[in-house]
């Protein structure tokens, strides 16, 4: 349990990297044994108005929507809807014929890309970035920024399709790389479940479990305690981000036409730490359940082969980890840059929030802020060695 030395120090951290205009806000939330044991606010939702972060704060979650997604995907998969060796192609049309960008040409695809393959980044599917597949990918998410507030706002599924067009970086199953699986995974959910990916998530997970502020987007009522998201101004301090990222309006301010199954979801600290207890309690809350244990083990288990891990590997600050089911596995903890737990999981988001479970030491706690091209911090890494150290 924490000592009120490892409380002061966690309330020092987060002040800090405040007063260091790092983070311009923030809350996190600790759980052992599934029982509460910390909570903490400090800084600002709005510098402008001065309105601190509260417990009901409302942040954007980026790609802390992603494990979400997967959780989806699981529930299909223990009631044999889909099996993930099917091919993406059965269910959007737009991975029928795919090629790959290979020594400045297009080729076929060796083989189809699998469901398995959205799960595990292992699609070649990529985000927008340089090089000839990175640039057709930027040109889908220029028509859905286009498009976004108008009629002709593209859906979900449209916009899986057009990804699916897009050269592939590699073929599938030949390598990691992050990128828009999560989007297309969200579309397959839609057409097997037969309802819109939102109206899934809401039957299935969100009402069930009491996640009352979780959505693609924050209506009229609830935008006051929605978090501003802030970028650095380059003069040591912040401002507001005035655009919007990966298809997402970064007002929330409407029910979108694209629910981005890899960062479209708003949520409070409150309503993420009942998904991350659903998951530490083997797929059930407060006498909810929401999927069977040996679903969980396999959705937070490392997932990716040997070949593909070398993909991963790039990614400097993931160290001694793994990833399998849009997640990161800790597998070797001398080889990660933190103080951390085996069989860990979690991810994180372009603003900064950011889940652990450490099923071992029945540990779990969140961290929540607003700020651009944030993810996994110094500040994220700070918290976890003091709170994975002291529990």
């Amino acid at each position: 349990m924490l000592k009120n030395t490892d409380i002061q120090n966690i309330k020092n951290a987060i002040r800090t990297a405040i007063e260091k205009n790092e983070i311009p806000g923030a809350n996190l939330l600790i759980f052992k044994n599934g029982q509460e044991i910390f909570y903490h606010e400090d800084g600002y939702a709005s510098i402008e108005e001065q309105l601190p972060i509260k417990r009901d704060t409302i942040f954007a979650l980026f790609s802390m929507t992603k494990p979400v997604t997967a959780a989806a995907a699981m529930l299909l998969l223990e009631r044999g809807k889909i099996d993930l060796y099917e091919p993406v192609g059965k269910y959007l049309e737009g991975y029928r014929n795919q090629v790959v960008a290979e020594n400045d040409a297009l080729v076929p695809v060796i083989r189809e890309m699998r469901i398995k393959d959205l799960l595990n980044m292992t699609s070649g599917l990529l985000y927008p970035q340089e090089g000839v597949a990175g640039m057709a990918v930027a040109e889908v998410f220029n028509e859905i920024h286009e498009k976004s507030c108008t009629e002709n706002a593209l859906t979900t599924i449209e916009i899986a399709n057009r990804l699916g067009e897009c050269p592939l970086a590699f073929h599938p199953g030949e390598n990691w790389a992050y990128g828009t699986s999560a989007d297309v995974l969200a579309a397959v959910i839609e057409v097997v479940a037969g309802v819109k990916f939102g109206d899934f998530l809401n039957k299935e997970i969100f009402e069930p479990l009491g996640m009352k502020d979780t959505a693609f987007y924050v209506p009229e009522e609830k935008r006051d305690r929605f978090a501003k998201a802030y970028m650095r101004d380059g003069e040591g301090g912040f401002k507001l981000y005035p655009g919007d990222n990966l298809g997402i309006i970064q007002s929330m301010e409407r029910e979108p036409a694209f629910e981005s199954g890899g960062a479209g979801l708003v949520s409070t600290i409150e309503d993420y730490a009942k998904f991350s207890l659903m998951l530490m309690n083997g797929g059930s809350y407060e006498g909810i359940s929401i999927m069977h244990p040996k679903t969980v083990k396999y959705m937070t288990t490392q997932t990716v082969n040997a070949k593909q891990q070398k993909g991963f590997d790039t990614w400097l600050e993931m160290e001694g980890h793994s990833y399998g089911n849009l997640m990161r596995v800790l597998t070797d903890t001398g080889k990660a840059g933190t103080i951390g737990s085996s069989y860990e999981y979690g991810w994180d988001g372009w603003l900064g929030c950011y889940f652990a479970n450490c099923p071992t030491d029945n540990l779990n706690f969140l961290f929540m802020t607003q700020r651009t091209d944030a993810g996994t911090m110094e500040i994220t890494r700070k918290l976890r060695n003091i709170i994975i150290s002291s529990c």
